[in-house]
């Protein structure tokens, strides 16, 4: 079941969040930024493995950190052009795929709930009316609740209703 939320997303009981990036992403700004700002480790991680997996836009990678707390990278940016420089663009044909991935990986990895963000539609500047659509397609029928922060509220616990 699909929940949209008001709060900050790294204050949720969800088990995964999931969030969008390009491959080789700096993790320099948007939710990237507060997410590389809690676990470092995850970007180290992440770096670690683009260089050695070099993925591709539409690709997702998942992150295990402290607490049973699961990151999933979803590769929903084109890459990066220049050292330095934020992610590139998203495109709806990215989401759609990483979503695939998602879903894929809530199934095998049979994970309780996910916390996500209006995907792409910060730094990726897709417009979130497009991107919803696939977010309800690929994981609406999903039985596990899924809480879509819609809105972010900086320090404020997002009221996330159980299954």
């Amino acid at each position: 079941m699909i929940y949209e939320v008001r709060g900050d997303i790294l204050l949720s009981h969800a088990q995964v969040i999931a969030h969008g990036v390009a491959p080789d992403d700096y993790f320099n700004q948007g939710l990237a930024l507060s997410l590389g700002e809690q676990w470092p480790a995850m970007v180290k991680d992440f770096r670690h493995f683009c260089h050695a997996a070099q993925p591709k836009s539409g690709d997702a990678w998942v992150w295990s950190g402290a607490m049973s707390k699961r990151i999933i990278n979803l590769l929903t940016h084109e890459a990066l052009h220049s050292q330095g420089s934020g992610p590139g663009r998203a495109r709806t044909e990215y989401v759609d795929h990483a979503l695939r991935e998602l879903r894929y990986l809530l199934e095998y990895d049979r994970f309780a709930s996910l916390a996500l963000p209006r995907l792409a539609t910060g730094a990726g500047g897709l417009d979130w009316d497009a991107v919803r659509p696939l977010v309800t397609h690929h994981l609406g029928e999903l039985g596990l609740p899924i809480y879509i922060y819609t809105h972010y509220e900086k320090g404020i616990q997002a009221v996330e209703p159980r299954q």
